[in-house]
């Protein structure tokens, strides 16, 4: 799998083009962000400092839009 240059030094250049067409996991997140480990993104969950999640069952998922939405409204609040 090759990887795009623009996309590998910038986690909102992943966004920008394009989110899966499925619900992502905690550890999707910690990829695309490039965080040190998946327990950055529980962590957010539970300050609430995050994007918003929702649990399926026993799993915690996210929805790419309101991933997208989270990552505009911390561009524009910098």
């Amino acid at each position: 799998m090759t990887t795009n240059r623009a996309t590998a030094s910038d986690p909102r250049a992943t966004l920008r083009a394009g989110l899966p067409d499925r619900y992502l996991t905690p550890e999707d997140l910690a990829d695309m962000f490039r965080l040190p480990s998946v327990e950055t993104v529980y962590a957010w969950r539970k300050k609430r400092i995050g994007p918003p999640g929702f649990r399926v069952g026993k799993h915690l998922r996210y929805d790419p839009a309101a991933v997208r939405a989270w990552v505009e409204a911390k561009k524009n609040a910098a």
